[in-house]
């Protein structure tokens, strides 16, 4: 049996890229933990500042789409992939969207960040986010932290090993676990991005609250026990529903996406005719030269033909 030909991706990681998405991870880092690190005469509103954590998002997404197309020449084609995908996603977020977490959304980002690779899972996550924001009305402080929450999600998926090897059972199992991992994870990260926010917790306990200026350990304490109390259970159903539907029509949906990135070539390089034409062009000047320098016929006289 022959191994399965490399698989050729929309947008590959070159030093450039990676620089883009370190920046633009290092701030989301410190947008989404800041607060566990202020004193308690901090305002902690993410209110005041999403803004201006989304007007430094934009022009960085941006970013790591040219830099791309400085290292490895990002083309129509895949930016029209981009917007296809882009628009599935945010047209499956509604479906299961306030139904216990079931969100089909995930499910979909994580094989196209498998088969798309990490840099394409980026932009791919942030913009399905941005895009599904304005289709339900969901635009508010929490979508910049969403769109960067999201982009990682589908940017690990394009990081997982054995993107040319691994086929099969074995790859929809990574996959799913993968998915159930990464659910979780988003749902405890936008849960860091709200609980700094909220004072008294609606007649929680006190037990759950952020209190700010307390140790870090201590805060950390309080935020695992406010996502057990408030979350688990929305974060579960995202999670059994990603690996249900990838278990289920992932190998369909992973063969659709190779095919659709094989036939669309991205890294084929392209053969203009003008080369071609200008090859023959010089081709016929050489034979007509050849012609040109060859002895004549000689001629004969008539005299001699007698």
């Amino acid at each position: 049996m022959t191994p399965p030909a490399p698989q050729a991706r929309a947008v590959r990681l070159g030093p450039r890229a990676v620089c883009a998405l370190a920046l633009i991870s290092a701030i989301g880092v410190a947008a989404f933990g800041w607060p566990l690190l202020a004193d308690s005469s901090s305002g902690l509103a993410h209110s005041q500042d999403a803004p201006w954590l989304f007007a430094a998002l934009l022009p960085l997404l941006v970013a790591v789409v040219v830099a791309t197309i400085a290292d490895a020449g990002l083309d129509a084609k895949a930016v029209a992939m981009l917007g296809v995908l882009a628009a599935v996603g945010a047209a499956l977020r509604p479906l299961g969207a306030g139904t216990a977490g079931l969100e089909p959304m995930f499910f979909l980002m994580v094989l196209s960040g498998r088969v798309l690779g990490p840099g394409f899972g980026f932009v791919l996550g942030s913009v399905t986010m941005f895009a599904s924001a304005l289709l339900t009305g969901g635009v508010g402080p929490w979508m910049p932290f969403q769109m960067l929450a999201m982009g990682w999600f589908t940017m690990g998926a394009g990081l997982l090993p054995g993107p040319d090897r691994l086929r099969g059972r074995g790859e929809l199992l990574m996959l799913a676990l993968y998915g159930a991992c990464a659910a979780f994870a988003y749902g405890t990260v936008m849960n860091l991005q709200g609980w700094t926010t909220i004072g008294g917790l609606g007649g929680l306990s006190s037990g759950v609250s952020f209190h700010p200026g307390d140790p870090l350990q201590e805060n950390l304490v309080r935020f695992l026990a406010y996502c057990a109390a408030t979350s688990l259970g929305w974060d579960l159903g995202r999670a059994v529903l990603t690996v249900v539907l990838t278990l289920t029509i992932g190998a369909t949906v992973l063969k659709a996406l190779r095919r659709a990135t094989r036939r669309a070539a991205f890294d084929a390089e392209a053969v203009f005719g003008e080369t071609a034409v200008g090859e023959a062009v010089v081709g016929e000047a050489v034979v007509g030269e050849a012609a040109s320098e060859a002895p004549a016929p000689p001629t004969v006289k008539p005299t001699e033909q007698r």
